[in-house]
């Protein structure tokens, strides 16, 4: 068993997104030609850039009315959805897209930081090819959201299954898949857990298995997920699905959860490589970095 020590992952080839400001509980983000000011509950600190600096860039902000709900506030004309690309590990070849949009949860469609867990997912997809001679890997994307790592495991060739509660989301989550000139990939609407555990009795493989668990949630009848309460319990069903050569990833936005967290529910099986840390973003004017979730990897090929 390799592990590798703790890391600190950042993306480097997203140009279409910037994070250019972040603190006073606000970030300021540009995603493509629009800039967006939004809550963010982790930035603890002073801005570095002044209030009317921040007004003076942003096209739109969002006015909490509750802990996750709220409206958009145009400040300047913008459309309410548009497009945005990224180069899978900086190659134009390798690009994905995705349609953002003003949504009433101050969410626009896309997790940003994510993207290095993009690059690992294609690269890992594709050095299992190379190595293993299996065409097609199969890859199960859950809590898949809009899909962007459904997109990237399909752009390196796989088999993919992507699952998400949420039906409208799954919907978003195809309309992204169209847009990047992909196809094929399966839409399953359910709640996760119900659906490793029927894949773990059916007896299913899969080379590739993403997590992006929320802290709470909710399926798509009612069934309740709470991290603390159910991770465990998925992981043990995740990793009886996993083929004999395979990658996992485990990643969570929760406040106050340690990656050595992450590490510890992803046993060491083989000769693998085990690393965990944490995902941020460092903002282009001032000093600041945002942490954004915690994740750990593991690869036995």
């Amino acid at each position: 068993m390799q592990s590798q020590q703790m890391q600190f992952l950042s993306p480097s080839n997203f140009t279409d997104y910037e994070l250019i400001d972040v603190g006073n509980f606000e970030k300021l983000e540009r995603f493509g030609k629009y800039i967006t000011i939004r809550p963010e509950p982790q930035a603890l600190w002073n801005k570095s850039l002044n209030e009317k600096e921040w007004m003076r860039l942003a096209h739109v902000k969002f006015i909490p009315k509750s802990s996750s709900t709220g409206d958009w506030k145009k400040l300047k004309d913008m459309p309410d959805q548009w497009r945005i690309r990224y180069n899978i590990n900086g190659n134009k070849r390798n690009c994905i897209s995705f349609r953002l949009g003003l949504t009433g949860f101050k969410h626009v469609g896309i997790f940003p930081e994510q993207a290095c867990n993009w690059d690992f997912i294609f690269t890992s997809i594709s050095k299992l090819r190379k190595q293993t001679n299996t065409n097609t890997p199969k890859v199960l994307n859950l809590f898949a959201y809009t899909g962007g790592a459904s997109l990237a495991a399909k752009a390196a060739g796989a088999d993919v299954v992507h699952v998400d509660s949420i039906k409208q989301v799954v919907s978003w989550s195809k309309e992204n898949m169209e847009l990047s000139d992909l196809r094929d990939i399966r839409w399953v609407v359910e709640d996760a857990l119900k659906f490793v555990k029927r894949e773990e009795k059916r007896g299913n493989k899969y080379n590739g298995i993403i997590l992006d668990p929320p802290a709470y949630g909710h399926g798509p009848k009612g069934e309740k997920w709470k991290i603390e309460d159910n991770i465990s319990t998925m992981m043990k069903s995740v990793l009886n699905i996993l083929d004999e050569k395979h990658f996992l990833i485990l990643n969570a936005y929760s406040l106050g959860l340690s990656p050595l967290v992450m590490q510890n529910l992803i046993p060491e099986t083989g000769n693998g490589k085990l690393s965990s840390g944490e995902l941020f973003l460092p903002s282009s004017k001032g000093t600041n970095v945002l942490p954004l979730g915690v994740f750990g990897r593991y690869c036995n090929f």
